[in-house]
């Protein structure tokens, strides 16, 4: 009998305070993103181990190889304090040498991370104006940064031999600039041709990298920071105009390949989430009101690598 095993905790929350902060990134035109402080420093993290040196604690009720997935999310908290770098992906990374390192039956672990989005709150000052707060934050909906890291090794040596890297959530509309046209039609349409459409996508982005070691963020110089990512999206949302959603991500794909050239490859999942028309006015084409679309939506999928 074959099997196939894991487990593991899912999102233990790490907030960690005044860690180091990201500095030296790169600029690209499209972000004013070149680094962050971290004074908050703010993730879930899930630790799946996976190989079959804990298979008798399911065939036989053996436990004496398993480490408690409670011993884990107090290893996560604990030693993320003792992490001196300033990325998600680095944090994973580390986590998991320490783990191989500290018990010997984990030697192959899949550490994921998702970013608790929180922003710099606006404060008032003796001048009345408002300012950015260092030290107070408020919660921010939408978007974030997620990891994998894959780690493989012992006690002695430990690598990554897998990982992927994200921004996701993001929710996209614009009025003008996309188009839907051209399209097989036949006895089952009923969706009519646009030649300029409001455009409403949700979206994930994910990308890796030629050389783990970049997605470490040792020297800034070649990390590439999920806000980047997500400005160099919306910059091409807003500037390209589409012939469809198709059409929209292969062009950030190329431009997300082109700025950055440390990847080997970008992959999108997008939700065409439209909004349907409802009414125009006559006195101004321009206009209209809308409503939300159908439940069921459309799903585009991309991935684009490099030629070997």
């Amino acid at each position: 009998m074959r099997y196939e095993i894991g487990y593991g905790k899912a999102r233990v929350p790490v907030y960690r305070v005044h860690a180091t902060p990201l500095r030296g990134v790169a600029p690209i035109p499209e972000s004013a993103f070149t680094g962050r402080e971290n004074v908050l420093f703010a993730f879930d993290v899930d630790v799946e181990v996976l190989g079959s040196d804990f298979l008798p604690a399911y065939t036989e009720g053996d436990n004496r190889s398993v480490v408690a997935t409670d011993s884990m999310k107090n290893f996560v908290l604990r030693e993320s304090l003792a992490y001196d770098g300033a990325t998600l992906e680095g944090l994973l990374a580390f986590l998991g040498r320490r783990f191989v390192a500290t018990y010997p039956k984990l030697r192959t672990l899949r550490l994921t991370g998702r970013e608790r989005r929180f922003a710099p709150a606006l404060v008032p000052g003796s001048d009345g104006t408002f300012a950015d707060s260092p030290v107070l934050f408020a919660g921010a909906d939408g978007d974030h940064a997620v990891a994998t890291v894959e780690i493989t090794g012992d006690d002695v040596d430990a690598t990554v031999t897998g990982h992927q890297c994200g921004r996701v959530g993001m929710r996209l509309l614009k009025v003008t600039g996309s188009a839907f046209t051209s399209f097989v039609r036949d006895g089952y349409t009923t969706l009519p041709e646009r030649g300029d459409r409001p455009l409403c996508v949700h979206l994930d982005v994910h990308w890796r990298y030629g050389n783990a070691d970049d997605m470490l963020g040792r020297d800034a110089a070649r990390y590439v920071p999920a806000e980047q990512v997500g400005d160099l999206v919306r910059v091409v949302f807003h500037e390209f105009v589409s012939e469809s959603i198709q059409h929209l991500v292969h062009e950030m794909g190329v431009r997300l390949l082109e700025r950055f050239p440390q990847l080997t490859e970008v992959a999108f999942e997008a939700q065409n989430r439209t909004p349907d028309p409802v009414a125009a006015s006559e006195a101004d084409p321009k206009a209209r009101v809308y409503t939300e679309p159908f439940p069921a939506h459309g799903v585009i999928t991309l991935a684009l690598a490099r030629d070997a």
